[in-house]
């Protein structure tokens, strides 16, 4: 672990601000990111996103991470958890922390938009993966079994 050795702090903290632009949109009318804390500016130790999740059905089916836990933490609205065993209808305030290799979902089925955080430690970066899918879904989401299975796996999503 890196310490700060010197003899005062540094003006290196940065603001993100809620009403600043989405890195990503995932869909149309459907799901945006905001990248708060990118792994590399945190040496790695953790990333940090918020998702604002549209009105319309849908998240990613039970799948797991070999390499890194992931948290939750709902901000507004209403999401649907799974941890592996059952699902819970979420709301502000409430949280689910996943460790690596535990199966999990989220989705949103309330037909009202909803806001969560999503913390993944260490920091594997994740903005490639939300990239991608954006891309993916853009292009109507058609690629073979094959090919999903690949891009899964180069991003450390297993299907459970």
């Amino acid at each position: 672990m890196t310490h700060h050795l010197g003899e005062s702090g540094e003006n290196k903290a940065e603001f993100r601000f809620a009403t600043a632009t989405p890195d990503v949109l995932v869909g149309e009318g459907g799901t945006t990111v905001h990248y708060l804390v990118d792994p590399l500016c945190a040496k790695n130790r953790f990333g940090l996103y918020r998702l604002d999740l549209g009105p319309r059905p849908g998240g990613p089916a039970p799948h797991f991470h070999r390499t890194m836990s992931e948290s939750f933490f709902v901000l507004s609205g209403t999401v649907r958890l799974y941890d592996g065993e059952r699902w819970a209808d979420s709301g502000a305030g409430d949280f689910l922390h996943v460790p690596e290799g535990a199966v999990h979902a989220f989705s949103n089925d309330s037909g009202e938009p909803a806001s969560m955080l999503m913390l993944f430690a260490p920091g594997v970066p994740r903005a490639p993966f939300f990239e991608e899918l954006s891309e993916i879904v853009s292009d109507g989401g058609r690629l073979s079994a094959e090919e999903w299975a690949e891009f899964y796996r180069r991003h450390d999503h297993y299907i459970a």
